[in-house]
């Protein structure tokens, strides 16, 4: 559908405007002479009805609209609401609605600060709010609270995806009470559509005050390195109330939220990478909760096989040697892509994005590289978050485990490891998704039973032949449970180090290994390394008509927050 402003017969007209404008005052008539004459409605062309002057009118405030935009964004290096849109949607698809609600086209004003509408993202239907910079600073107030709401309205009725492109002064002063009664109102649908249809945020601006809120109660947050900021209170106010001088990069950008807070789920270079990762990731999600994700062609060459006979050299024999789990996901996964989620943040752990013969997973993982690929606060919220964010969508959960547990210590305790780490339980214990496990080295303790262990819900468990599973790793149980006949070897003045040893690999071949586990049925198979990928490709293909179920009759449950 294209706005009759866009129609070529009133851009012709408007043209003409401008040159008879130009014209009149090259020969001296007066401009309001011209612009009455200009006002007239178009002759009809080809039989077609006369053009009214209103529609002239409005496609000029339109054109003239976008010039100032692009003259103020630009400056700033940052691209107009409308120019965002075009790297968003498939080209020539998307359908504004409301384009001038909020406006006065008699008065010479051609609309609110934000943009709303509808386009296609590789093909499918995605709803979109754009806010608009150079309209009164983006800010929001009751024409753009009033869009924004109708809007989410029928993406909820239509059962699409809703990107919000945020770039505001946050509520409009001027509207006092009315402006923040809009927030209120966006608060309470975008909760509304939670886990109903996917909601991203795109942080191309600022974005401070309670309007932040909006975003953070969206699945994905994407930043951009520059000029992207999120932060409740502005620098000015933290030197006012704390007496700290801080920039507004260091309070609250791209960089700090992606790496520190964990706000931020994605750090593009720029605008285009930002809004290429929103279209990649809504490539790999459903439309809603209802329907099942998309698929896609794929086919096995002798390449990929090969690839697969890689993992068992990737990952170390010493358990205590570093490897980077990357190498092992893109040696499972289709064309080797996985798509990060938290890249940054948490690296202890990794979530994302990727497909298993055509159809799209969510990947979790411990990260050996960066401290053994331990659990703590940080990595458990990016785990649990991310659980419930696949389940939510019908994305099946690949689980890739090598972890020593969580992380000891008075800080890990004092942040609430307890509480923060119970979130990870939480999702895979609800999770009602296809979930398959594949403990490649270590797993001891908590962390193994909450990293999608079959006693937690998984419905697929394997290990590979060098795995270790136990309460504890080996010295550690070692040094707990031999610690009288250590003490006594110490005092009579033997070799306490050969007896530790001799006790360490006792332990080893009669506990840690997973056979325990595979004689409890807590690990369906033993695996090598190359069949991992066609061990979770089968998995799934039979776990695919799993459904949900209600076991009980309840409102929701009380997750750990």
């Amino acid at each position: 559908m294209t706005d009759i402003v866009n129609m070529p017969a009133v851009q012709q007209a408007v043209k003409q405007r401008v040159e008879q404008s130009t014209g009149a005052v090259e020969h001296g008539v007066k401009q309001s002479e011209a612009s009455a004459s200009a006002a007239t409605a178009a002759p009809a062309a080809n039989g077609r009805q006369p053009l009214r002057a209103a529609v002239i009118r409005a496609a000029e405030l339109a054109r003239d609209a976008e010039n100032r935009a692009r003259d103020k964004q630009h400056a700033k290096h940052k691209r107009t609401a409308r120019e965002r849109l075009d790297l968003l949607f498939d080209a020539g698809t998307f359908e504004e609605i409301g384009r001038f609600q909020g406006g006065d086209i008699n008065a010479g004003k051609a609309g609110s600060a934000v943009i709303t509408g509808f386009g296609l993202v590789y093909g499918r239907k995605v709803a979109v709010y754009a806010q608009d910079f150079s309209v009164k600073g983006g800010t929001l107030g009751t024409a753009e609270g009033e869009k924004i709401c109708h809007l989410m309205d029928m993406a909820i009725a239509l059962r699409i995806p809703v990107v919000a492109i945020v770039d505001s002064g946050g509520a409009r002063i001027q509207e006092g009470v009315a402006a923040l009664t809009q927030y209120g109102r966006i608060f309470r649908k975008t909760c509304e559509a939670s886990g109903f249809i996917p909601q991203i945020s795109l942080i191309l601006g600022p974005c401070a005050g309670g309007a932040v809120y909006c975003p953070a109660l969206t699945d994905l947050i994407i930043m951009t390195r520059e000029n992207s900021n999120m932060f409740v209170t502005g620098p000015d106010v933290v030197k006012a109330a704390t007496g700290e001088t801080i920039s507004m990069a260091d309070l609250g950008g791209g960089d700090v939220h992606s790496r520190k807070s964990g706000v931020a789920h994605y750090l593009g270079e720029d605008e285009s990478d930002a809004i290429d990762y929103a279209r990649t990731v809504l490539a790999y999600l459903p439309s809603n909760a209802g329907e099942q994700p998309p698929v896609y062609a794929y086919a096995a060459t002798r390449a990929e096989r090969d690839t697969a006979k890689r993992l068992a050299a990737i990952v170390p024999d010493n358990d205590r040697q570093p490897y980077d789990m990357i190498d092992v996901i893109r040696c499972i996964v289709d064309y080797g892509e996985f798509v990060q989620v938290h890249e940054r943040f948490a690296a202890s752990a990794l979530v994302g994005f990727a497909c298993i013969d055509g159809h799209p997973v969510g990947v979790v993982a411990n990260q050996p590289n960066v401290n053994a690929g331990i659990l703590d606060v940080d990595s458990s919220e990016k785990i649990a978050r991310f659980v419930r964010l696949c389940d939510a969508f019908n994305l099946p959960v690949i689980t890739l485990v090598d972890t020593p547990g969580y992380k000891p210590g008075a800080e890990q305790e004092h942040a609430g490891i307890i509480r923060r780490g119970a979130k990870v339980i939480y999702a895979y214990a609800n999770a009602q998704v296809p979930l398959v496990t594949v403990v490649l080295r270590k797993a001891f303790g908590g962390a193994y039973i909450v990293m999608g262990s079959k006693a937690i819900g998984a419905d697929m468990n394997f290990a590979w032949p060098s795995s270790q599973i136990a309460v504890l790793g080996a010295a550690g149980a070692v040094n707990i449970i031999h610690r009288h006949d250590l003490a006594k070897a110490k005092a009579s003045g033997g070799d306490v180090e050969a007896l530790r040893a001799k006790y360490i690999a006792d332990y080893e071949s009669t506990t840690v290994n997973a056979n325990l586990s595979l004689e409890l049925g807590q690990i369906d198979a033993m695996i090598d390394p190359e069949q991992t990928r066609e061990a979770i490709a089968s998995s799934l293909a039979t776990l695919a008509g799993k459904r949900r179920v209600r076991p009980v009759d309840k409102h929701h449950g009380n997750q750990p927050l």
